[in-house]
């Protein structure tokens, strides 16, 4: 085949997938089958790029195997009545894409997903096939992440989560209510039951290898990098406290590694009752932050939602620096003295600057001096705690704070 129609629908099928968010390639040990150190490219159609834990930048090649869909998610810009370029890439195909970009240290793994053709049967068995090839036919050690597809058999899912490094199923929007009214053809049941699916497999690969010392065969690995989700923020009237009950109940429930906020982008010939605009980015990034606060901060929601109006968060401020500021009594605190716990809700302290702040207090007293080593917010810090040698005064004033740390003007013009 041609080098020009695989080209034409890259070109089709990368833009195609840029919707989907959920595909970061953090949680999972990084493959090398090319005995190099080398890191991706930085630019190229169809690459995206993560970051892992440490910091490392991983880039993928990100695209749909077709954007054809039986479906008419009204949300959706691939949905079935749209009217938009198709392609469609057989499984081959992506495999050369992927290991021609992967020599050229374009990439370091892929995430592949899909619009529903002819079934979900069908539509896996393409998607894990993808994944086969690279795998066992071809000695591919870089990261792959697949999207599941809601619905396809429990055999397929087994199979998809023997060769991917990731897994997710996307929950597409944040109530029940707002996938009945946007993609009646979607169940949430249905959805949730695939998630079911792959949680039974990484705890049962998990149990496997406990269980090793008593066997001689090494056990399959099944999802390593575990499974994530994406809901779409601002197509529907779902609150900010929605989303976060959505997001709450996910990770319990399903023990994701990550819930993925994605602002809705407008699309042409949408319905009458969708939005025009998309929401302001802000929106999403406070979700993420509140998302992280309830993932390695000890927070519930209700803590987050508390003093929020009519179920959304504050645009102006993190959620953690409101929270703070709603309870003035609670602050400041003695840094040298404070649990990790409460040091944990210093508005500008992350949770390595935490760390850094219990061990070095083991080694003597904390001043004002030393917090430059230990934390790069050290202005946002200062009004909530205490040293040998400081003390806030009249930097606690709650009106005062949110006036200093809310983001100029135009900065928030432009995140709006």
């Amino acid at each position: 085949m041609s080098e020009k129609p695989i080209l034409q629908k890259l070109a089709v099928l990368a833009d195609a997938a840029k919707y989907d968010a959920s595909c970061a390639s953090s949680g999972t040990v990084r493959r090398d089958s090319t005995g190099t150190k080398g890191i991706g490219s930085t630019g190229g159609m169809g690459i995206c790029h993560s970051y892992a834990p440490d910091g490392r930048c991983i880039s993928l090649l990100k695209i749909l195997l077709t954007n054809f869909c039986i479906y008419d998610c009204r949300f959706c810009i691939n949905r079935a009545s749209s009217n938009v370029p198709r392609a469609r890439f057989n499984p081959a195909e992506v495999v050369r894409l992927t290991l021609d970009f992967y020599k050229r240290n374009y990439i370091e793994g892929l995430f592949l997903s899909s619009g529903i053709i002819r079934s979900e049967d069908y539509t896996m068995e393409q998607l894990v096939e993808v994944a086969r090839l690279l795998r066992e036919e071809h000695r591919f050690g870089g990261y792959i992440h697949l999207k599941t597809i809601a619905g396809a058999s429990p055999e397929l899912i087994a199979r998809a989560g023997l060769y991917a490094d990731r897994l997710s199923t996307n929950v597409e929007l944040p109530t029940e209510d707002g996938l009945k009214s946007f993609a009646p053809e979607k169940k949430p049941q249905t959805i949730r039951k695939t998630m079911a699916n792959v949680r039974l497999g990484v705890e049962d690969a998990v149990e496997a290898r406990k269980d090793r010392l008593l066997k001689k065969a090494k056990p399959p690995r099944f999802a390593p990098a575990g499974q994530s989700t994406q809901m779409i923020v601002g197509a529907d009237g779902a609150r900010d406290d929605d989303i976060l009950a959505s997001a709450t109940s996910l990770y319990s429930g399903y023990r994701l590694r990550r819930v993925y906020y994605s602002a809705y982008s407008p699309i042409p010939d949408a319905s009458s009752d969708l939005p025009p605009v998309r929401p302001p980015l802000m929106r999403e990034h406070r979700l993420y932050q509140a998302d992280w606060l309830l993932r390695f901060y000890g927070f519930d929601r209700a803590e987050i939602m508390a003093g929020a109006n009519d179920g959304m968060l504050d645009l102006s401020i993190d959620p953690k620096l409101a929270w703070a500021l709603q309870r003035r009594e609670s602050f400041p605190v003695d840094i040298n003295r404070a649990p990790r716990e409460m040091l944990l809700r210093v508005p500008g302290l992350g949770t390595k600057a935490v760390d850094r702040i219990i061990a070095a207090r083991r080694l003597g007293a904390i001043r004002i001096g030393d917090l430059a080593r230990l934390t790069a917010s050290v202005k946002k810090v200062l009004p909530f705690i205490t040293t040998p040698d400081w003390r806030p005064g009249g930097l606690t004033d709650s009106a005062n704070l949110r006036a200093r740390f809310a983001p100029p003007p135009e900065q928030m013009s432009l995140a709006l």
